[in-house]
């Protein structure tokens, strides 16, 4: 699934086809993705200027002069493709611009979304009321980990997976960190010690400003707007490097948490 690294390159790279641009059509060539599109996407949208596009979590969020906002997720095999053509198979969406852009949102396992709401977004969208602090944001930081952390038992990867903890975080760039910061992926989140979650905070910034410079990381079906492959993937200290070397020498091992793969360092990871 793409997370904050994957959603923000995205945003960032429809924004100079997308910013300042009226949309002169929009075409959806199915009634649903995981749940219907709106109805009234296209009459709201249509004849709309872009004024800016952002993200929240792993939801990217198209903005227009009318104060309607297009809420995208890219679910598991989700891309939005900027080099036009016809559309294709897995084509759901058409985004057509005044200048002559055509941008398709390509989804073949059909697990995105796509809702539209007015106002502010951050408050009109049900999805993002509960979620937690952005994790490359100031309101992030360790007092915020040390109160959520606080009487829980769950252990830390969980915590930090759990979106009303920290918004945008998933599997890849949580084993990441937390290799980083060397945590056991296991320990109880109230046992992590103040200077641990002094460590993990920069750990975490770290890693995600690094994958989004390197666009992302390339699973499966993700490519850029562009169709560039995120390059992440080669820098990845353990995620799916089971029996490799850690930096520490010792070989990265594998466990399962909620079905999940989770990659640690046993040696470093106390």
């Amino acid at each position: 699934m793409p997370e904050l690294p994957e959603v923000e390159t995205t945003v960032r790279g429809l924004a100079p086809f997308l910013e300042g641009q009226r949309l002169a059509a929009v075409t959806t060539f199915r009634p649903d993705l995981r749940r219907p599109f709106p109805a009234d996407l296209a009459q709201r949208l249509t004849g709309a200027t872009v004024t800016s596009l952002s993200r929240r979590a792993k939801y990217g969020i198209v903005s227009t002069d009318r104060d309607d906002h297009m809420i995208f997720h890219l679910g598991m095999s989700g891309r939005w493709r900027t080099e036009g053509g016809a559309a294709g198979k897995h084509d759901h969406l058409l985004l057509e611009t005044g200048a002559g852009h055509r941008l398709f949102l390509h989804d073949p396992r059909r697990f995105g979304s796509v809702d539209l709401v007015a106002g502010d977004p951050l408050a009109a969208f049900a999805p993002f009321v509960a979620l937690g602090p952005e994790p490359l944001s100031g309101a992030f930081d360790a007092a915020h980990l040390a109160r959520a952390f606080r009487g829980r038992r769950s252990p830390v990867k969980a915590m930090l997976l759990d979106q009303g903890v920290v918004a945008g975080l998933g599997n890849i760039y949580v084993c990441e960190a937390l290799n980083m910061a060397r945590i056991h992926p296991a320990k109880a989140a109230a046992d992590v010690s103040k200077a641990k979650l002094a460590a993990l905070v920069p750990a975490i910034k770290a890693v995600l400003t690094a994958a989004i410079a390197a666009g992302g990381s390339t699973l499966r079906d993700f490519l850029s707007p562009e169709g560039d492959l995120g390059y992440f993937a080669k820098d990845w200290r353990v995620y799916g490097r089971e029996g490799q070397a850690c930096e520490c020498g010792a070989p990265v091992a594998r466990i399962v948490q909620s079905g999940r793969s989770t990659f640690y360092c046993p040696k470093c990871q106390r």
